[in-house]
């Protein structure tokens, strides 16, 4: 079962360097500024990672199952031998990925002078190099840097004037804040006075009660003395 699981793996990184392959292909067809390329080389980085972490899970289930002996000597030479196999072939990824250059210099010398074919089937010169010298090669690169120099220095700029406007936008807010702030003392100020004036209108009415009341007391007074009074004066006439 171990066996058959170990060969699955090897079958599923096998395909994964051949997809490798063919998409450093595609990608040396673009042109080395278009986003296209830079995408395509993106997804190829991550791709040779990956590639990579499986080759190096083969090896070490490899070992493991060499020394626990649950496969044949003569089986772990088998696959030693594919494992490398697809060591060659990581190198081949790795040098037609980072190494173009020099693939273009081999193919001026001749592209038939090895006589060998590819055995996965791919090009090792970009079509974009095919027919010029080393000068014209450097002139072509220093043109490309020379683009992408242009192309950051714009990038720079826009990063720029976006900062500027988020600078402008938080200068903005601040001072709406401290408008905000502002209005909140201010009501909180006319809130205290509403406070206050309304204690002093309780009290009013509190005094005015209370004279009423005394006003009251005061008539109710007089006129018991005035009815005590009357009939005294009565009959004395």
């Amino acid at each position: 079962m171990a066996s058959d699981t170990w060969l699955a793996e090897y079958d599923a990184c096998a395909r994964l360097g051949q997809t490798l392959m063919e998409k450093i292909t595609e990608r040396n067809k673009h042109n080395r500024t278009s986003s296209q390329y830079t995408k395509l080389s993106a997804q190829i980085r991550v791709s040779m990672k990956q590639f990579n972490q499986s080759l190096n899970k083969l090896k070490q289930t490899l070992v493991r199952a060499s020394s626990s002996y649950h496969i044949t000597q003569r089986e772990v030479e088998r696959r030693q031998m594919m494992m490398d196999n697809l060591t060659t072939k990581e190198k081949q990824i790795d040098q037609a990925f980072k190494n173009e250059a020099s693939q273009s210099r081999s193919s001026l010398v001749g592209a038939g002078a090895s006589g060998g074919r590819d055995p996965w089937g791919v090009r090792d010169d970009p079509e974009e190099y095919e027919g010029m010298d080393n000068q014209s090669i450097a002139q072509q690169q220093k043109t490309i840097i020379q683009e992408q120099d242009r192309g950051l220095d714009s990038l720079s700029k826009v990063i720029a004037r976006q900062k500027q406007m988020a600078v402008d936008i938080g200068n903005e807010v601040d001072g709406q804040n401290e408008l905000i702030d502002d209005i909140g003392d201010h009501m909180d100020q006319t809130k205290d006075r509403l406070i206050k004036e309304t204690r002093h209108i309780r009290i009013v009415d509190r005094k005015s009660a209370t004279c009423g009341y005394w006003m009251a007391i005061i008539l109710i007074f007089i006129a018991i003395i005035v009815i005590l009074i009357v009939p005294y004066n009565g009959k004395g006439a």
